[in-house]
């Protein structure tokens, strides 16, 4: 009985830390923690592309997975995850700077400074025209950074 205890308590400490590693609330992903609907964080930031990377080339980072187009994408993903982690958690950063997550069109994006941001578009919206109209990438970033630091502990 005593073995059984400590297996238990075992696996019920090993599922909390694989839970804790993804943060739901600060990461837009789907419910099999895929970042970025499976496009690839390296073709946004070293190609200034949006492409669909395939589930035969994935890492996970902190709980959150995410897809390649290739093993060199992968491997160059591994090497520095931190470098191609989605702006506000793969959120809208036109949404951020308004102060709401909004999920995001994986097509609509913009590489500034090395990093990349993605945006809402719909049939009502679209908010990379919006950020674009705005012509103050410092700015928006400014008020997106600081309204991030509260809406990453929240739900959409």
């Amino acid at each position: 009985m005593k073995i059984f205890k400590l297996t238990l308590i075992a696996c019920l400490f090993l599922t909390s830390l694989s839970t804790y590693g993804q943060d739901k609330k600060a990461n837009n992903i789907d419910n099999s923690n895929i970042a970025l609907q499976g496009y690839s964080p390296v073709s946004y930031l070293d190609l200034n592309l949006a492409q669909r990377g395939s589930k035969n080339y994935k890492s996970t980072h902190e709980g959150v997975t995410y897809y390649f187009t290739s093993e060199a994408q992968k491997s160059t993903f591994d090497s520095n995850p931190k470098k191609y982690l989605p702006q506000y958690g793969g959120y809208c950063a036109f949404g951020t700077y308004a102060g709401a997550k909004f999920r995001v069109d994986p097509n609509k994006f913009l590489v500034i400074s090395n990093k990349y941001y993605l945006f809402l578009n719909n049939v009502e919206l679209d908010a990379k025209q919006l950020w674009l109209k705005e012509k103050n990438d410092e700015k928006l970033i400014s008020k997106a950074n600081n309204n991030w630091k509260k809406l990453r502990r929240t739900y959409n």
